[in-house]
């Protein structure tokens, strides 16, 4: 994995996990070996889940030709860089159960998502989730029913250098920062920051 200086600092102290875990373009084809690659989603399996319903499930694309049919609904921006991605996840949440509406459905697959990022990060792999595709596509050509959202797509890899991506998208490829911790959070009610 390319190792970057990241200008992230923590206000709290914190795992440096959380600093290291980013979003690069930039993609090495090279193989994931599977044990490697199933390790994330181990990880994934053990997020919290509402009434444990564990609504997420991940479509996998590794091979030549399974990437080629990910590659047939990714739009054409995500294209760009995404030709060189090992493997790819497509993150869906069932919303119905048994007894009704999977109300967390989406929050759950976020934190299975979060666990799967993180363990990648861990492991020395790159993650990049994105939404820039075409959803009702990606439904038909991989025959998702109607009773599972459509969430993400993550491509999984390992890191490859900036200079390898397109000019426009050198820059871009470094770390993001966030905003301060008690821009996010509220005391009481809505928009009462903590003093």
């Amino acid at each position: 994995m390319v190792k970057t200086f990241s200008p992230r600092k923590a206000q709290y102290e914190i795992d440096p996990v959380y600093l290291e875990r980013w979003s690069p373009r930039s993609f090495l084809e090279k193989e994931v070996p599977e044990d490697v690659l199933m390790s994330l989603f181990e990880a994934a399996r053990w997020a919290p889940s509402a009434f444990n319903h564990q609504p997420w499930r991940f479509i996998i694309a590794r091979t030549k030709e399974d990437r080629e049919k990910f590659m047939s609904f990714i739009g054409e921006f995500n294209k760009t860089w995404c030709k060189t991605v090992p493997s790819f996840a497509l993150v869906i949440s069932k919303t119905e159960s048994d007894t009704g509406p999977i109300r967390s459905h989406a929050f759950d697959a976020g934190a299975a998502w979060g666990y799967l990022s993180l363990e990648a990060v861990r492991k020395g792999l790159a993650t990049h989730p994105m939404t820039g595709f075409d959803f009702e596509k990606a439904r038909e050509v991989l025959n998702i029913p109607e009773d599972y959202a459509i969430d993400a797509l993550i491509a999984i890899g390992y890191q490859g250098e900036k200079d390898a991506l397109p000019v426009a998208l050198q820059e871009r490829e470094t770390p993001s920062d966030r905003r301060p911790v008690k821009e996010s959070v509220f005391e009481g009610s809505f928009g009462k920051t903590i003093n």
